[in-house]
This record gives C-alpha cells, sequence and structure tokens, in this order.
C-alpha cells in the first residue's frame, strides 16, 4: 500500500469511541443530595415570596440538613470528588448565603431602608468568601491533622441559620417579640462576618465519642427530634441560641489544642 493510500484510509476510518464505564447509582446520591439541599433553599425563596415565613425557614433548614449528608454519605461511600465538592459550594452559596438573606429582605429587612439591601449583600458576599476559602483551605496540606476537628469562622449551613434566627424568634414568641429592622439588619451584617472571620468552631467530623457518652447522646438526639416536631421555633431558638453562646468555647478548645501540640 502506497503512502497515499495510507493517509486515504486513514482520513476516512471512522472514528474511535472513547469507552465510558457505566456509572453505579451510589456514586450520584452524595451529589443528588447537595441538588436537593439547593432545590430546598430555593424553595425557602418562593414561599418568602409569598409570606409563608414558617415554610421558608424550614425550607433553608432542610436544606442545611441535606447539606450534611452529603458530605457524610460521600465519605462512608468512599466516592468523594473535586466535582462534588464545587457543586457542594454553589449550592452552600445559593441556599445558606442568598435565600437567607432575600428572606430576612422580604420579612423585615425591606423596611430598613438601604441599609436592609446593604445588609443582605454583605451577608450573601460572606458567605461566597467563606467557602471560598473553605475549598483553598482543603488543598493546604501543611495544616496539623488535629485542626481538622475546627472550622476556620461558622461554617455556611449554620450561618444561613443564625441568619434566620430573629425570624425564629418571632414565630414563636409573636409579633411582640419584634425589634425595629436595622436591628435584623446589623444582626445579619454581624453573622456574616462570624462565617468570614477567623474563629475557630467545633467541627462535628473531628469528633471522637467515648463509648459511655453514645447512649446519652442518643438521647440527647431523641430529645431534640421531639422538640423539633412538637414545638419547632422554640427547639429551633433554643438551638441557635446555644450554638452562639458556644462560639467562645471552640476558641478556647483551639487554644488549648494548639498550646498541647506546640
Amino acid at each position: 500500500m502506497t503512502e497515499m493510500q495510507t493517509q486515504n484510509t486513514a482520513q476516512h476510518a471512522p472514528p474511535r469511541r472513547r469507552i465510558v464505564k457505566d456509572l453505579p447509582v451510589t456514586r450520584l446520591l452524595p451529589n443528588m443530595l447537595t441538588l436537593m439541599s439547593l432545590c430546598s433553599g430555593l424553595t425557602g425563596v418562593r414561599y418568602a415570596m409569598n409570606e409563608q415565613w414558617e415554610h421558608a425557614v424550614l425550607a433553608i433548614i432542610i436544606a442545611a440538613v441535606f447539606d450534611v449528608l452529603d458530605g457524610r454519605v460521600a465519605r462512608m461511600l468512599n466516592i468523594a470528588s473535586k466535582f462534588g465538592a464545587e457543586l457542594d459550594s454553589l449550592s452552600d452559596a445559593i441556599s445558606f448565603g442568598v435565600a437567607p438573606g432575600f428572606i430576612m429582605y422580604e420579612w423585615a429587612l425591606k423596611d430598613a431602608g438601604g441599609i436592609g439591601w446593604i445588609a443582605v449583600l454583605v451577608f450573601a458576599v460572606c458567605g461566597a468568601l467563606r467557602l471560598a476559602r473553605f475549598n483553598t483551605m482543603l488543598e493546604d496540606c501543611n495544616l496539623p491533622a488535629w485542626t481538622k476537628s475546627y472550622f476556620t469562622g461558622v461554617p455556611a449551613p449554620a450561618g444561613g441559620a443564625l441568619g434566620l434566627l430573629p425570624l425564629a424568634f418571632v414565630l414563636e414568641c409573636g409579633d411582640a417579640a419584634q425589634l425595629p429592622p436595622v436591628f435584623y439588619a446589623i444582626w445579619m451584617i454581624a453573622v456574616g462576618g462570624l462565617m468570614v472571620s477567623r474563629l475557630p468552631t467545633f467541627a462535628l467530623k473531628g469528633w471522637r465519642i467515648a463509648p459511655v457518652w453514645v447512649a446519652p447522646i442518643m438521647v440527647v438526639a431523641v430529645a431534640v427530634l421531639a422538640g423539633l416536631v412538637t414545638d419547632t421555633w422554640l427547639t429551633l431558638s433554643a438551638l441557635g441560641s446555644l450554638y452562639v453562646v458556644g462560639l467562645p468555647l471552640g476558641w478556647l478548645s483551639y487554644r488549648a489544642r494548639a498550646k498541647k501540640e506546640a
């Protein structure tokens, strides 16, 4: 066969197909949970537009539950991926940065004038910056292993829930507990600042539980679940308040651990 015939044969040969292996359904599960978190956060925006505040807050809480589950499932199945991490960050920016800010704006911040909208923007930007910093810290191999027991700043799901804490208080106590809209604007800016701060906060994924504490913790978990079912807003208000009060404990624990390791 001449060189010209060889070239013509190569030009007219059908392209070789790239063999793509079928993916098991379990590999899709974490990303499906992430998308459910995103959809739940956006559904909270829809409820806020219809002034259904109870449903709006619950939608964000459900989004936080899905967000916790997707990472746990990915680690349990050992199928964590770069794609899943990026999708999770984009979902969190919307569900816990944009959506809570919009809900609070529709509920009270729009009556605060320009500062109300500034608070929404600051909250959303801080949520995005916090997630970007989290992704870059994951690639830092120089951090000691024990630092995985702490977050740097308030994590996005907790920040989204804290942003809605005043609304949960009002849903529990009634309109008599409602404060001037400027206070809620300051609150949103403060929570946004906590998300981008360097304050160490506890990360549950780094905890190790002694066997003697397993039963008590399970009893407390059941009690919290029962409280969420029977008195949702009181339980959510109490959990949010305890989280805020416990923030200094994370800082003290981090300092003590750093001194011990040093």
